[in-house]
Order: structure tokens, then C-alpha cells, then sequence
């Protein structure tokens, strides 16, 4: 079983003045992984302690398999995600980031504006996304297929070549 956390930041949904549904998308698409399941969720504000807190929480006391995050992660002052998620991990995952960026870029010029990071603290395996609906099915779609092999070397599963 892959558990999942998918963790939305985003100031004004935190407050309920805008619909979640960056953080809907992402548990549409968890269901497309084999045996995997949203196990956590929440929505918070642009806080880099309290994401940082809850990256932690999730990784080493839930031992979450993998945690999405949505949102935070463009140029304006309060984006916070990417040196959030920095901070916590042990090693980083570039090449997931780089795909996404890669792909978005086929679609929209603004993706180079994206910093979301990925990387790996523990055995989880964490990865930011953008905070559009649209940005994040892209981004999905694109690497969805590779995080089973992903999580299964974090978890140290049967090695498949």
C-alpha cells in the first residue's frame, strides 16, 4: 500500500475565501496509482514553519510513502514552499522537478517561473507542484508513472530492471 498526504498551501484557501481545487486534483490522480491511498490531507497557509512541521509530521511520525504539495512555489514574496520543503529534506530528487518544469514548459512559457523542488526525507518521498489545477494535471500526468518505482526503492521493496 502507497499512503499518500496531499498538502495544499495556499493563504486564501486555508481561510475558506477559495475552493481546494489544486488538492482535489492531486487525490483524483492518487487513485490512479495501483494500491495507493490519501491517508493525510490538509490546507495551510504560506508559513514555511508550519509547512516545514507538517512535511515532518507526515514523513516521521505518519511514515507516509509520499507527500504532494500544491501551491508556494512561483516568485511572489510569500511563497514559501520550495525553501520549506528544502529545509527538511535529507536528499534531493532534481530530476522529478526538472520533468515537471520540462513539460509545463511545452504548455506555458510561465513554467519557468516555477521552483518547486522534490526530494526525499526518511523513506518519504516529497514533491511540490504547482498550485493550478491545470499545472498540476500536467505535472501528474507526466510523472505519476514513475513514482511506484520511486517509492519502492525508498522502501527498499523488490528491485525491478
Amino acid at each position: 500500500m502507497i499512503t499518500v498526504g496531499v498538502l495544499t498551501i495556499s493563504d486564501g484557501a486555508s481561510r475558506g475565501e477559495r475552493q481546494d481545487l489544486s488538492g482535489a486534483t492531486i487525490r483524483t490522480f492518487v487513485q490512479q496509482l495501483p494500491n495507493a491511498i490519501v491517508s493525510m490531507g490538509a490546507i495551510i497557509p504560506d508559513e514555511a514553519v508550519q509547512i516545514a512541521a507538517v512535511l515532518c509530521e507526515w514523513s516521521d511520525e505518519q511514515h507516509l510513502n509520499l507527500i504532494l504539495t500544491t501551491g508556494g512555489t512561483g516568485l511572489a514574496p510569500r511563497d514559501v514552499t520550495p525553501e520549506a520543503t528544502k529545509s527538511v529534506l535529507e536528499r534531493d530528487a532534481p530530476g522529478i522537478a526538472e520533468a515537471m518544469r520540462a513539460i509545463s514548459l511545452q504548455y506555458t512559457k510561465t513554467a519557468m517561473l516555477s521552483r518547486g523542488v522534490a526530494g526525499v526525507r526518511g523513506r518519504t518521498l516529497i514533491i511540490n507542484l504547482p498550485g493550478s489545477p491545470k499545472a498540476v494535471k500536467e505535472c501528474l500526468e507526466y510523472v505519476l508513472p514513475v513514482l511506484p518505482h520511486a517509492i519502492n526503492l525508498l522502501i527498499e521493496g523488490p528491485r525491478e530492471h
